[in-house]
């Protein structure tokens, strides 16, 4: 007869095995990586304002929703956008509990985003006047 000290010894031994493969087969493990590239290629890439790198450049992130871009290449228009990035249906809870936590290999999330760049166009004479105009304005408006 086994008594419930032995029962309960049993059953630690068993989940404390158990615990111990699964952390050594990388449970929990999800990699999310998002990819950005550029036409043309090598423009400075920010997200969130961090810089992460010139194009084709690739970078782990951790959650889901929106990142704000912005992509800077010297010639071209620099160009600031908001990139949404949803969650899979296994990072949505309670199947998320099963991809962190008991699925037995490894995840990865790959996601890529293109952007095609402008070419940067100088403004006319007439409209630098007035934006300096305008600044000036606003300067001096707040000065007094």
């Amino acid at each position: 007869m086994i008594t419930n000290s032995q029962q309960a010894a049993r059953t630690f031994l068993v989940v404390g095995a158990v615990g111990l493969v699964l952390a050594g087969a990388g449970i929990g493990c999800v990699r999310r990586t998002l990819t950005i590239n550029t036409d043309p290629q090598g423009a400075l890439v920010y997200l969130n304002d961090a810089e992460v790198g010139r194009t084709p450049v690739s970078v782990d992130f951790l959650w889901y929703g929106d990142y704000d871009v912005i992509v800077r290449k010297e010639g071209y228009a620099t160009l600031q956008t908001d990139e949404r990035i949803n969650e899979p249906w296994y990072q949505v809870p309670p199947f998320d509990f099963f991809a962190e936590v008991l699925w037995p290999g490894r995840i990865h999330d790959q996601r890529s985003v293109s952007y095609v760049l402008e070419p940067a166009v100088a403004p006319d004479r007439e409209e630098l006047l007035q934006r300096a105009e305008a600044l000036r304005d606003e300067t001096l408006y707040e000065a007094d």
